[in-house]
């Protein structure tokens, strides 16, 4: 009995371990027949060739509805490398203008998983890109001696203006992160790099189809597969309207040349983005095509950085162009009312601290003070609300008070304008003066020059734009966009919700006022525009690395604003050198069409004048 029982338990032990091979070999072969479709790909790849149809991207417009970026055919080399026969490697490198050497490290880096990740001897690699049509041209009557090789038709951006580079960016052969990040792309296909190229790609880049062809024992392609009933049609890119006027651009760039610096225009009523302007500036053709590489590299080392977009990512000393944002804070913090006066002996003298200003009457109140941007003014009313501790409690709650109101009229913080790369600008903090001068051991006059713009505050053009459209608006402002309009879609609605700063509308209409004083009889009177009623803040912004630079924010016309215009030069001395009649030139030009006779000399003396001379490159 306890044999027959050792043989019946041995029996279970060896029946058990055949189920285990079983299912051993049964998960294995579903592995690769089903979950696994490596094999498959194999296969299906004696016999069948998908071929890639990449889509139209889509057709970029300006704001009038004039083509600025269209669509033109190119090609690219491509290889199956399994298909790779012998071949004459001298007789293509010299057909493609080619190296061997070039040949070969084309070759290696295709092979190379860890450069492209996508490789396979069994799929479509990319060899080279941008062919010429005369490259392609002679290729085609010679495709039968490079077996493994095909054309793939794609297509380059081109320009009818060769300007705002910095608005519609470029489009680059994808990187590794991005194959990466997204399923989309192939080796070998294109992304957008920077501008609307880039913050609208998803929209711009449209949806591959494929074309099935099917191959004979030899690896021939002998027609379509069933006739092209499981082909996919590619989906063309949606286009896009722009906000910008691509003339007025143009114009904005040319008054630009020669200077550092830049111009922001806005739609008050709209938040979109008429100009956008960084000088210098550079033609966007240069990065397309075979020779993006090298034009790239040369804009990186040419002097200036044109390649760096100023508008919305240069840090700047605002200057005078923050005043309205004290008088806003002051009024409504109620340290001032419009008859507040205060003195000004050319400037702001309290104890042994003396900060400049010019002659003009005194005492004055708060609209001759933004009239003729007097530091004193500003000065006082920031002392008076930093150092009252009555009603603040230090000078460091009273300063949190002063930030927030000034960041929520955007400053210090992104504007969140639908490109990439914006910066933020620089609005200390009550904490940061606590680090540098000790906790308790600072006051309005440790910080003084912040009340006009200078010391540690900065701002981009985008945001000192972005207020004088609060101002235009009388209290209200849309998030600046480029983008107008989507191609059967609509726009993030943060481009059409209005955004309300922590100022009473009440107290802007005398801020405005104050402005259009400046245009009629103070600092802005170069922007005095027949028939067209300006309201302007001009700025002189310090620096200590060199010439002062040149600022100026307006809107017009002053009842009805159609746009709010910044203007930022570096090193051009009183914002009445240059920022005021170089925004006067953009209002004019955009409300009007053209310049009128009276104010020719001043644009003639804008176009052709200097302030440092910059590379052939740039522009």
């Amino acid at each position: 009995m306890r044999k027959d029982y050792k043989l019946e338990k041995r029996k279970y032990v060896i029946g058990g371990f055949i189920i285990i091979i079983c299912l051993i070999y049964i998960c294995r072969l579903f592995n690769l027949q089903v979950a696994d479709d490596k094999y498959k790909a194999y296969a299906d790849s004696n016999a069948f060739f998908k071929k890639t149809i990449y889509p139209s991207r889509g057709t970029i417009y300006d704001r009038t509805g004039k083509v600025v970026v269209f669509n033109q055919p190119a090609y690219d080399m491509m290889i199956i490398p399994r298909d790779v026969e012998p071949f004459d490697t001298l007789d293509l490198c010299t057909t493609l203008g080619i190296t061997h050497e070039e040949f070969m490290r084309r070759w290696t880096n295709m092979r190379d998983r860890s450069i492209n990740p996508g490789y396979s001897n069994y799929s479509p690699q990319t060899f080279l890109t941008n062919l010429t049509t005369e490259d392609y041209g002679k290729l085609q009557e010679k495709m039968y001696r490079f077996p493994g090789f095909y054309i793939q038709k794609r297509i380059l951006r081109d320009y009818y203006y060769h300007c705002a580079a910095n608005v519609l960016g470029n489009i680059r052969e994808v990187s590794k992160s991005d194959l990466e990040a997204d399923d989309y792309y192939a080796a070998g296909d294109y992304t957008g790099d920077t501008g609307v190229e880039k913050s609208y790609e998803e929209h711009l880049r449209g949806v591959k189809g494929v074309e099935i062809l099917i191959r004979d024992a030899r690896g021939q392609i002998q027609g379509r597969y069933e006739d092209g009933k499981f082909d996919k049609a590619a989906v063309s890119g949606r286009n896009l309207k722009l906000a910008i006027d691509i003339e007025l651009q143009q114009y904005a760039e040319s008054l630009m040349v020669n200077k550092l610096g830049a111009i922001v225009a806005i739609e008050p009523h709209t938040g979109e983005v008429l100009a956008l302007v960084t000088s210098p500036n550079y033609d966007p053709s240069m990065l397309v095509g075979r020779d993006r590489g090298k034009n790239y590299n040369l804009l990186m080392k040419t002097p200036h950085k044109p390649l760096y977009d100023r508008s919305i990512t240069g840090y700047y000393p605002p200057g005078s162009t923050f005043k309205p944002t004290q008088a806003l804070t002051f009024l409504q913090e109620g340290i001032i009312t419009l008859d507040t006066r205060y003195p000004c002996s050319h400037g702001y003298i309290n104890g042994g601290l003396r900060v400049g200003c010019h002659g003009h009457a005194s005492p004055l109140p708060l609209l001759p003070a933004l009239q003729t941007s007097c530091n004193g003014y500003f000065c006082w009313g920031f002392k008076n609300m930093i150092d009252r501790r009555s009603k603040y409690g230090s000078s460091a709650e009273a300063f949190e008070v002063w930030k927030n109101h000034v960041v929520s009229m955007g400053y210090g913080y992104k504007l969140g304008i639908d490109l990439p790369g914006e910066k933020r600008g620089f609005l200390p903090n009550a904490k940061y003066y606590s680090k540098a001068y000790g906790e308790g051991h600072w006051s309005a006059n440790t910080v003084i020059s912040v009340s006009i713009g200078q010391g540690e505050v900065t701002a981009t053009p985008l945001q000192i734009a972005n207020l004088c459209a609060t101002i235009a608006n009388r209290g209200w402002f849309i998030t600046p966009h480029v983008v107008k309009e989507i191609e059967d879609t609509v726009i993030a609605p943060q481009y059409f919700e209005k955004r309300y700063p922590t100022i009473d509308a009440k107290y802007y209409p005398p801020v405005a006022e104050g402005m259009r004083m400046a245009v009629l009889g103070g600092t802005c009177t170069r922007a005095n525009i027949p028939d067209i009623p300006v309201a302007g803040k001009t700025g002189t912004a310090q620096n200590p690395h060199g010439k002062d630079h040149s600022a100026f924010m307006g809107f017009a016309p002053y009842d009805d604003p159609k746009i709010a215009v910044a203007v930022y030069v570096e090193n051009g001395g009183w914002g009445a050198t240059y920022g005021v009649p170089i925004g006067s030139l953009i209002i004019e030009r955009y409300l009007r069409g053209y310049i009128s006779e009276s104010r020719k000399p001043i644009e003639t003396a804008m176009l052709n004048a200097s302030t440092v001379q910059l590379s052939e490159y740039a522009k």
